[in-house]
């Protein structure tokens, strides 16, 4: 989780897909390329404020903190972001995510 929000923050967008479901991996890296979000998205900052394990031991939320800004827009964002994550194949992964630079894409 500490690592999807750093490389988010230093917009390592290619090691970011990493941390998805591998049926989100395809579409969000076109993504990226569509929305030119190695040039025109920065993540300022972030917090990761709560996590909580499901009684399975194999769902997480987390929820976060995140500031940030897509140009052309010069107005910095801060959005409470809510990130499901499951455990697969011992790694956890990121399934779904509310809120924030990538909002409604990972639903």
């Amino acid at each position: 989780m500490e690592g999807f929000h750093k490389n988010l923050r230093w917009r390592n967008y290619r090691a970011l897909a990493s941390f998805l479901v591998p049926e989100e991996r395809q579409d969000f890296e076109r993504q990226r390329r569509a929305l030119h979000d190695e040039r025109d998205l920065t993540v300022t900052d972030f917090e990761i404020e709560d996590v909580k394990l499901a009684d399975d031991g194999r769902h997480a939320t987390v929820h976060s903190r995140i500031q940030w800004m897509r140009l052309p827009s010069v107005s910095e964002q801060t959005d409470s972001v809510t990130s499901e994550f499951v455990f697969r194949d011992g790694v956890w992964l990121l399934e779904k995510q509310q809120s924030g630079p990538f909002a409604g894409e990972l639903e």
